[in-house]
């Protein structure tokens, strides 16, 4: 998928990992959605050079994975803004 298709994934996987790990963040709605984002490029990135997942579109695979991302990044922006 290219980075685009990541992106519009991560908005979803962002409001999912919000979901996943409520309560209040640093930085509120926003930058949890930033945060997703980035942790559908990093969880793409990881499970296609890893794991050898190749994403061929918008499909349950590339959500879980957009959204392991988000709720991996979200975990460690918790611990550094602690």
């Amino acid at each position: 998928m290219s980075i685009l298709a990541w992106i519009v994934v991560g908005l979803v996987a962002g409001a999912l990992g919000k979901f996943l790990m409520p309560g209040k963040d640093p930085g509120g709605f926003i930058v949890t959605i930033l945060i997703g984002i980035a942790g559908a490029l990093v969880g793409g990135f990881l499970a296609r050079e890893l794991l050898s997942i190749s994403s061929g579109g918008f499909n349950v695979t590339t959500i879980l994975v957009a959204t392991g991302g988000a709720v991996l990044l979200l975990f460690i922006y918790r611990l550094v803004k602690r």
